[in-house]
């Protein structure tokens, strides 16, 4: 009995890399067992930095970095586009987002020949409907797929604006100089959509006032219905359309009564910054690094760092923390495997994307080379479907 508890132990903190298929998308990230990183790149608005790293069986969380013409076409406009897509209940929603979500903006900003407000939330709305026709194409092999959904976090920079566009609780934090003080101050860019801040209770609320349980207190902690954290996503049919809130969907899954009308919303907030000269760089990220860090703690961490590795020296920074909040070290943390690790930290994306005035600045038109770069992470083989998750994993993003 001892050898075989001893045996369980060393599979939860040992990796065993035979298990893992190593993908990197890009042309220049590295991998270190859980931990993916892209220390340094260039897009055509200045230099960036990616990090990821994996808690959960599956990596839930994608992201993408590209970077040059913005439209279908190569008289662009020309920029840089930023994604993260936070998945929750499994990785099929935030996949499906990293492949198609950029695709639908291109086509769009073609059509318009332009960038704007309406493009990208033309683009978010093609994307849900696109889930929605998946979901409904694999509901009678796999009704599990309703109860998937992500968060979806964009930042489009072109033409010396800064569109930032936001499903759910991931964030962008913008690093402004001060220049009398020589601070850099964080600036929150993103609207977040999670039940634990009162103002989104109080929208749910407003939204259906004929129901008392819209938002419920469980293990002390804000939820949609009792279900789930955030309250706008993509995915998540099951608490958008009745004919996916039935059997054969789990019963923890199903509502106690028919579904009326929608309860999450997959349109997004949208704000437009105007980029200043003092404008230092904007950091995107998961909850899972929010969770670990303040605002403020992320942008003096990038302000007084080389640039290079500063979306990994976050991500550091958050492993760290949430060593010392479970009392153990950081070298143990590493240690834990993909799926126990889930119980210690979230997955967490980073991207810091810096900001060259002198770039910003330039026209649109001014073309610059094409780069894509994906997030990576070390996943099963393409043979292993995602469990399906528990109430408390779909609530948590």
């Amino acid at each position: 009995m001892l050898s075989g508890l001893m045996n369980f132990l060393r599979a939860c903190f040992r990796p065993r890399s035979d298990q893992y298929s190593h993908t990197s998308l890009d042309t220049g990230g590295r991998q270190d067992g859980l931990f993916w990183y892209k220390d340094t790149g260039q897009h055509v608005n200045g230099e960036f930095s990616m990090a990821v790293v994996q808690a959960n069986n599956l990596l839930e969380d994608q992201s993408q970095l590209e970077s040059g013409c913005l439209s279908l076409n190569e008289l662009g406009p020309y920029g840089t586009f930023v994604g993260v897509y936070d998945g929750h209940g499994g990785p099929e929603t935030s996949r499906f987002i990293n492949e198609l979500l950029f695709q639908h903006l291109k086509r769009f900003t073609s059509e318009q020949q332009t960038m704007s407000v309406d493009v990208i939330r033309k683009a978010y709305q093609a994307t849900e409907e696109g889930f929605l026709s998946l979901v409904t194409k694999q509901w009678p092999m796999k009704p599990q797929i309703a109860a998937v959904g992500s968060c979806c976090l964009v930042g489009v920079i072109c033409g010396g604006t800064l569109y930032v566009a936001n499903l759910g609780d991931s964030r962008a934090v913008l690093g402004r100089a001060v220049k009398a003080t020589g601070e850099v101050l964080a600036i929150q860019l993103s609207a977040e959509h999670n039940v634990c801040i009162e103002s989104v209770r109080q929208e749910l609320q407003s939204l259906h006032p004929d129901d008392s349980q819209i938002v419920v207190l469980k293990h002390n902690v804000w939820r949609v219905k009792g279900l789930i954290q955030v309250s706008r996503s993509i995915g998540d049919v099951y608490l958008k359309k009745a004919e996916f809130n039935r059997e054969p969907l789990y019963s923890k899954f199903r509502l106690r009564e028919p579904l009326k009308r929608p309860i999450l919303s997959a349109d997004p907030s949208i704000s437009v910054h105007q980029l200043q000269p003092h404008d230092q760089f904007v950091i995107f990220a998961s909850d899972g690094l929010w969770e670990h860090l303040s605002n403020q703690e992320a942008v003096d961490i990038v302000q007084n760092h080389p640039r290079s590795g500063s979306a990994r020296r976050l991500v550091k920074t958050a492993l760290k923390e949430a060593a010392n909040k479970r009392e153990m070290r950081y070298s143990d943390l590493k240690k834990i495997d993909r799926g126990v690790r889930r119980h210690f930290h979230d997955d967490i994306t980073v991207i810091v994307v810096f900001l060259d005035s002198n770039l910003v600045s330039r026209a649109s038109s001014v073309k610059g080379p094409n780069l894509s770069v994906k997030g990576g992470g070390v996943n099963l083989r393409p043979n292993i479907l995602a469990p399906c998750a528990t109430p408390t994993e779909a609530g948590s993003t």
